[in-house]
């Protein structure tokens, strides 16, 4: 007798080129040691202290994105990450800041979820929207459990591309915000990174939770086609929605499966593969103390992890972006990226 869920979804057929990927999956490892910032660091320090009023910048942006970066993947604490910098002095003249310089710089970088995107040339780009939660802090689980200690949670709201499985938009909360309230914040944003990106938005995919008139006003507003679960006891009438009422009838008349099929909605895994990749490779919480800090800290998280999806096709690491944009008038490829190798 077939299994269940045999039955539902069918025989799985794993078509996956495993050399390629493996091949793949190392290959990020040398991100770890890409040093691309070492042959743009005066020029970037020039940029950095221009017109700037009181004591001059020592280290610039790349050296700290490269830190960053390091920080998040690999959980480096900052006083490991001055041991870390000062390791690197045996192989190249770097200056090494203290752990107190790091965490400052750290927190402050100016990292847009546009610079680790990767192309879309001309695309119909299908996203897929969803929240999650991570943990303000790893310790005292049992203390908190004991003695019924709330500490909360932060709350990350994601909209993932279906064709690159990139974060194209990303907000970061208090675990008091519905998901429902940041749909058209998350879709305008998304809309926003991938039109500089080339794309255009033409679809959204989305849980039942965001089963609300004002969010179908708002994609009926933007021209894109909603792909959002009718809930069972949903009401067709419009009441100021005409796109919900449409949408909630051809729901009916279809049925789920054939509703799903059509829109192939199942593609929201994307959005719940990226949160899972996201919390298996940086961790479900955050070592940040300020809640400010936590804040930019889950927002590097997911901006790291698009840098590791880019580095896959560019070859390129994030630190080296704004040098390669400034080189090759605002377009970076990976033909030129190829050339600007630092020979170690």
């Amino acid at each position: 007798m077939a299994h269940p869920k045999a039955k539902r979804w069918g025989r799985y057929v794993d078509r996956r080129n495993w050399r390629k990927y493996n091949e793949r999956l190392v290959k990020r490892g040398e991100m770890y040691l890409s040093l691309d910032f070492l042959k743009t660091w005066a020029k970037d320090l020039e940029s950095l202290n221009n017109g700037k009023v009181g004591a001059p910048y020592e280290y610039p942006e790349c050296l700290m994105t490269f830190l960053g970066f390091i920080h998040i993947m690999l959980g480096m604490d900052y006083r490991g990450l001055e041991g870390f910098v000062r390791g690197l002095r045996k192989f190249a003249p770097v200056a090494v800041p203290d752990y107190s310089t790091i965490c400052r710089r750290v927190n402050a970088l100016r990292l847009e979820i546009q610079e680790t995107l990767l192309e879309h040339e001309d695309e119909d780009v299908v996203i897929s929207l969803d929240a999650s939660g991570l943990k303000v802090t790893n310790r005292g689980e049992w203390i908190r459990k004991k003695w019924r200690v709330h500490r909360g949670w932060i709350k990350v709201h994601l909209a993932v591309d279906k064709g690159e499985k990139q974060c194209v938009a990303i907000d970061v909360t208090d675990e008091s915000v519905g998901d429902q309230n940041e749909f058209s914040p998350l879709v305008r944003e998304a809309g926003r990174n991938i039109r500089a990106k080339g794309g255009r938005v033409v679809q959204v995919n989305a849980d039942g939770i965001y089963d609300v008139r004002d969010n179908f006003n708002s994609l009926d507003e933007m021209g894109i086609t909603p792909a959002i679960k009718i809930r069972e006891n949903a009401s067709e009438r419009a009441r100021g929605c005409p796109l919900r009422k449409k949408h909630a009838r051809e729901y009916r008349r279809l049925g789920y499966r054939k509703w799903r099929d059509k829109y192939r909605y199942g593609y929201r895994w994307c959005a719940e593969g990226n949160l899972s990749a996201v919390k298996r490779l940086t961790g479900e919480y955050v070592v940040a103390t300020k809640k400010t800090n936590m804040y930019k800290e889950v927002i590097m998280k997911f901006q790291c992890y698009n840098s590791t999806i880019k580095y896959d096709k560019t070859a390129q690491p994030p630190w080296a972006t704004k040098d390669a944009k400034r080189r090759n008038g605002g377009k970076i490829t990976s033909e030129n990226y190829a050339t600007q190798q630092v020979q170690l």
